[in-house]
């Protein structure tokens, strides 16, 4: 079982209705923004908060570049949660393609 990666750009065609949209960044990262919907929870805390999330419904990861957020889909699919999906490029692909 593996994650897959998916341009943050299009992170709507990814992110459902019941979908679990998850910020791995430091808490003020967090708070400079994030995509709507998105709930923190730091990397380094992912392991003792694994249970607010559910293994049955997709997880979108999204961090600053992306790197931190695919440590945290591999942790994701080695706890054996299925729909596991890295937005790759992170907050900084995502603003960058926001700009005019």
């Amino acid at each position: 079982m593996t994650y897959r990666d998916h341009p943050v750009t299009d992170h709507r065609s990814v992110v459902v209705d019941d979908t679990q949209l998850v910020d791995v960044r430091e808490p003020a990262e967090y708070a400079s923004g994030t995509l709507d919907g998105a709930v923190n929870i730091p990397l380094g805390d992912l392991t003792e908060r694994i249970g607010d999330l559910d293994a049955n419904r997709r997880v979108v990861l999204l961090c600053r570049s992306g790197n931190r957020s695919s440590r945290a889909a591999r942790h994701l699919v080695d706890a054996g949660f299925d729909d596991v999906v890295n937005l790759a490029g992170g907050v900084m692909a995502y603003t960058q393609e926001e700009q005019p």
